[in-house]
């Protein structure tokens, strides 16, 4: 654990829906083995989520914790548990699920007051966050991997689901499908969801800067585009995009899969994704690129690498 002339203190804020909140925990403990004290803010039915990745490196003596917030599932109209995203009963209640976040603030706000840490790494679905922390002049940090896909529509002129249509101002032809869209996009109409997007933008714009789990070597071109489109300070950059990276085989869902509409992925097309990733010159290919992405990540992340260095600074910038 490296040292450091004074200890940072930094809160970490995941969205209560588990794939938000594994790779900000994982980004909590990264800085916890870098000797900064790490605090995660939670409710009562995720924290225990938490508790047990967080446990061994709490053996170890680092100084990682969880502060519980009591999340207002009732207040909000939800039923009596419903704290994570997973555990909406009904799309019909996710409106509600969206206003008891939002009744969040409050309670951050008090906790940055009393603690007053050395910056708030929120996540991007809590846009408010940025007010609250500005208020009290700390840094608040984006956790976003999806921005990139947000800042586009689908050109005017491409009424057909099914028409291929390339996504603008990227390094590499990326092409996509409205059926492949999510709704909020590709409908243009105005409603909760859409909202919250915009309130994203507008909050990422007031924000200190993004931080992501990626490292310069996976995706370099895209570092540099994203940059350059948020004009935002970033550190650890790179969406991951199989189309790109050529380590990855579809298995046929070409349609988003809306809450109450899950895609089933027939039989055949699984079995042929998993021929193309066992037999042959392709599936060769694909297993020699990640073993060389594997070892570029390794490199990254030991001291001198891109994502090592990259969090030094961001700390001594802190």
């Amino acid at each position: 654990m490296d040292s450091m002339p004074y200890q940072l203190h930094i809160l970490f804020f995941p969205y209560m829906a588990h794939g938000h909140m594994i790779p900000t925990v994982d980004m909590a403990r990264l800085f916890a083995r870098r000797g900064v004290k790490a605090t995660i803010v939670s409710t009562p039915l995720n924290a225990p989520l938490c508790s047990k990745t967080i446990e061994r490196d709490r053996q170890l003596g680092l100084d990682i914790s969880i502060h519980i917030i009591k999340f207002p599932s009732a207040e909000a109209g939800l039923p009596e548990g419903c704290e994570n995203l997973s555990s909406i009963p009904s799309p019909d209640m996710l409106p509600n699920f969206l206003k008891a976040i939002g009744m969040l603030q409050q309670p951050l706000e008090q906790l940055l007051e009393e603690c007053h840490p050395s910056c708030l790494v929120a996540d991007m679905l809590f846009p408010w966050a940025t007010e609250a922390a500005n208020k009290l002049r700390i840094p608040r940090l984006f956790f976003n991997g999806t921005d990139s896909l947000k800042r586009y529509e689908p050109p005017e002129g491409v009424d057909s689901d099914f028409e291929p249509f390339v996504v603008p101002g990227l390094p590499d032809q990326i092409k996509l499908t409205r059926l492949r869209l999510p709704a909020f996009i590709k409908e243009r109409t105005e409603n909760e969801l859409t909202k919250l997007m915009d309130k994203i933008s507008e909050s990422m714009v007031r924000s200190y800067g993004v931080l992501t789990n990626s490292f310069l070597e996976l995706e370099p071109a895209y570092s540099e585009h994203y940059k350059m489109e948020i004009k935002r300070k970033t550190w650890h950059i790179g969406p991951l995009i199989t189309d790109v990276l050529k380590i990855g085989i579809g298995v046929g869902a070409q349609e988003w899969s809306r809450y109450e509409k899950k895609i089933i992925v027939r039989k055949e097309d699984i079995e042929k994704a998993i021929i193309q990733l066992m037999v042959g010159e392709e599936a060769e290919e694909i297993r020699n690129r990640a073993r060389v992405l594997k070892e570029m990540a390794r490199r990254a992340t030991k001291e001198g690498g891109s994502s090592y260095s990259d969090l030094t600074a961001f700390l001594e910038e802190l």
